[in-house]
């Protein structure tokens, strides 16, 4: 059954192809993926499963019965692009200005449709049920997956799996890691507000830039003299609004953050260094300061069980297109697929999709992958998920 899944694949290449391209010409910001989901809907009009839309917002849930008894896997691929211009000078670049898909989510969506079709097809040869999850929003906190959980997108799942193209990764193998494999991320915003005055008497103003200033060299200690030497944490002061007049001294100032680490612990504790920090500012310069902390997207954990099976069964598969299955270190971005780890056992692994030339990263404007790490994760998965159902 593994190879009619993965010949089967190797025929809808082309259809793949096709699919990932519409979307990358027509893409849609998170939360305004109406039109994305609309189609996707559509595609499975013919098809023998059920299909919920609105889950969360604008998911889907394709429901795949085999009406046999047996387990309930479900597999899932996101949708949604950045609010980027793309400057990749493809045939089939976005329509849109200042939206791309600049992170596979377009390539995702269509290997998962033509899995689950190819699963629909031989679903007479498996037992159980797979659920696949088309997901909205996995871009912006607080993200798709939390909400289509809510909205009871797990109900009657035993485990996830998902998979992400990597433009950073050789193209032709396949990755995976267990135990903590994706940072956990928390945003903050600090507004802090002095007041204004001429730039030749700073002693009548008391001026919130120097303070900003201040507090952006501290929190980098935080990381250095807070964490344990064996945790992994990053802040970032990602944007300080203090433009003006270059001799007046403003009201106010305000900075923008992001922060990953690589367990729930060590979040928390740069969560308190921060605001604690944030505190002392107004003792230190006199000044007035607003802090908004959101913790949002946990540390996605694979469990190491479920993770062994997933890539052995992809090492027994025999796929053509793969020239090895490897242990990689932990990634440094997030990913909202940690809430379904945080749920129910889980499994997210990587497929290499660096393209000919210089790759470019993700949330690049010319960010592009080899389309063939599409059919590769569409047999990467499939086989995983047929070793799954047939246990």
């Amino acid at each position: 059954m593994n190879e009619k899944l993965i010949g089967r694949l190797e025929e809808k290449y082309e259809r793949m192809v096709e699919i990932r391209r519409h979307l990358h010409q027509n893409p849609e910001l998170s939360f305004q993926e109406t039109e994305t989901a609309a189609y996707i809907a559509q595609f499975y009009e013919d098809e023998d499963v059920e299909v919920e839309t609105g889950v969360g917002g604008n998911g889907l849930r394709v429901t795949i019965d085999s009406g046999r008894p047996g387990r309930t896997l479900a597999l899932r691929a996101d949708f949604d692009a950045l609010p980027i211009q793309e400057a990749t000078g493809l045939p089939f670049a976005s329509k849109n200005a200042g939206v791309m898909h600049a992170c596979g989510h377009d390539a995702h969506t269509a290997y998962m449709m033509l899995l689950a079709e190819t699963l629909i097809e031989l679903k007479d040869e498996w037992k159980g049920r797979v659920v696949i999850i088309h997901q909205h929003a996995e871009e912006t906190p607080p993200g798709g997956a939390i909400q289509m959980i809510e909205d009871g997108v797990l109900e009657g799942v035993d485990n996830v799996l998902g998979a992400h193209v990597m433009s950073n990764m050789e193209t032709g193998k396949v990755f995976y890691r267990e135990e903590e494999a994706q940072t956990g991320r928390a945003y903050f915003k600090l507004r802090i507000k002095g007041s204004g005055g001429h730039g030749s008497s700073p002693h009548l103003a008391n001026d919130p830039i120097v303070a900003g200033a201040h507090f952006v060299s501290e929190v980098q200690t935080i990381v250095s003299r807070r964490l344990n030497p064996f945790e992994s944490g990053v802040v970032t002061i990602g944007s300080f609004d203090g433009k003006g007049q270059f001799n007046i001294i403003k009201d106010e100032v305000t900075l923008e953050g992001d922060v990953r680490a690589m367990g729930d612990d060590t979040k928390q504790v740069i969560e308190k260094e921060i605001k604690r920090l944030s505190g002392g500012l107004e003792e230190t310069f006199g000044v007035v300061n607003e802090l908004e902390y959101k913790d949002d997207y946990p540390v996605l954990y694979n469990d190491p069980e479920l993770t062994a099976k997933v890539a052995a069964s992809i090492r027994e598969a025999g796929i053509p297109g793969i020239s090895s299955v490897e242990r990689c270190g932990p990634q440094p971005p997030s990913e909202d697929f940690a809430y379904y780890t945080k749920e129910l056992s889980s499994c997210f692994i990587y497929i290499g999709a660096a393209p000919e030339g210089e790759p470019y990263p993700h949330h690049h404007p010319k960010f592009n992958i080899d389309e063939r790490s599409m059919l590769i994760a569409a047999q990467a998965i499939g086989s995983a998920a047929l070793s799954y159902l047939m246990e």
